[in-house]
């Protein structure tokens, strides 16, 4: 909890730390430095060290010389720390932590032009606003997924169709309490989630947007998650830990990525996910260069290469997220034919994608409240 308390504390203070800094971009890509380091979600950066199928790092490493070293995050707080400290050139941020680090003068610019695949990039992805500020492009898109409510089918043989079963106090359909049975992720934007669950069964308060939350609708949000607390199992944020809860702890339904469901199905697990009536958050992840990285021509050509096809697709087959290239839903044999539907491709306009809180001169609750706050809940607070 305290390295939660001093993460969030670093993030909050990176957010307010002022103006943007313009670095200097790139002017052209060169011969590559010989190395590359990168901070990633795991499963991102796969070598064929986990499944010998999955490795789009060799081929890269013998095409540019460039070594490619990885750091896995658990939580975008991690990830802003890590990036904060320095040493890392990379890093394949959420949009509840890219912010964060433009503003924080942790990230650079980038010139599209010097990455050849930029044309391959998804439409619906170009100039977002997680990785666009005052008309910059600050990373190259990487992936994107939906949080779906992930459950067990022997305790649901029907597909729940709610987030209510993780949010609220009932009985689950195996005559059982879900008390003890159900989890919320460790991140202060999950508050998001309660937020969407709040806006589609409480619509009196009004809320439009669950990272837009004024003092009235904050407060209900807060007052749901306090009830929440007594529910939960676990506050996940490592997706082995989650895996194993469900196999071995008896939880029945969480939030979860679709890499989570995806291994325990192909496990045997008695497992399945859903797309709740209330909808969904969402993250759209960038590949982020650090303003001192320290090998910007083999990131540069990292950027260029994740951008392929192929490359796409089989980080989403591995995943279970999608590319930001629709061509990688049909270049890769990993991924198959229907791995782009089955992952949620036509949902992109139904989620409601990760982003940093902000007051916006007060109107709405900042995310250094959302840290404060949601670390006293999952301590019981």
């Amino acid at each position: 909890m305290y390295k939660t308390a001093l993460l969030s504390g670093l993030a909050t203070a990176l957010l307010a730390s002022g103006s943007l800094q313009a670095a200097e971009a790139l002017k052209e890509v060169g011969k590559g430095e010989g190395q590359l380091d990168i901070v990633a979600w795991p499963g991102y950066i796969e070598r064929g060290e986990s499944d010998k199928a999955y490795d789009w790092v060799s081929k890269f490493e013998q095409d540019t010389g460039c070594k490619v070293n990885v750091k896995t995050a658990a939580t975008s707080d991690e990830m802003v720390s890590l990036m904060a400290k320095g040493g890392y050139d990379l890093v394949t941020a959420s949009g509840d932590a890219s912010l964060r680090l433009i503003y924080g003068k942790r990230v650079q610019p980038i010139d599209p032009k010097l990455i050849p695949n930029w044309k391959n990039l998804d439409p619906r992805l170009h100039d977002a606003p997680w990785y666009t500020v005052d008309g910059k492009t600050y990373g190259t898109p990487y992936q994107w997924g939906p949080n779906l409510l992930m459950y067990n089918t022997k305790v649901f043989p029907a597909a729940p169709d709610s987030w209510k079963a993780v949010f609220e106090a009932e009985n689950l359909p195996d005559g059982k309490p879900n008390k003890g049975r159900v989890q919320a992720y460790d991140g202060p934007i999950y508050i998001a989630d309660a937020a969407l669950y709040l806006k589609a069964t409480q619509p009196a308060l009004g809320i439009s947007d669950p990272y837009q939350l004024d003092e009235k609708q904050y407060a209900a949000v807060l007052d749901l998650l306090r009830k929440q607390h007594a529910l939960i199992h676990r506050y996940w944020h490592d997706t082995t830990v989650q895996m194993s809860d469900f196999k071995n702890e008896g939880v029945a339904a969480s939030s979860a990525w679709p890499y989570q469901a995806n291994a325990l199905k192909a496990e045997g697990q008695p497992i399945a996910t859903v797309f709740p009536k209330e909808g969904v958050t969402g993250w759209a992840d960038t590949t982020m260069l650090h303003v001192e990285a320290k090998h910007p021509n083999c990131a540069y050509k990292w950027m260029d290469w994740s951008l392929q096809d192929k490359v796409q697709g089989d980080v989403a087959a591995w995943f279970g997220s999608l590319p930001a290239v629709p061509q990688g839903c049909k270049a890769s044999e990993l991924l198959g034919a229907e791995g782009c539907k089955t992952n949620g491709f036509d949902q992109f306009d139904k989620i409601a994608f990760w982003k940093t809180p902000q007051a916006e001169g007060g109107k709405f609750v900042p995310y250094s409240r959302w840290t404060q706050d949601y670390i006293a809940i999952m301590g019981g607070r």
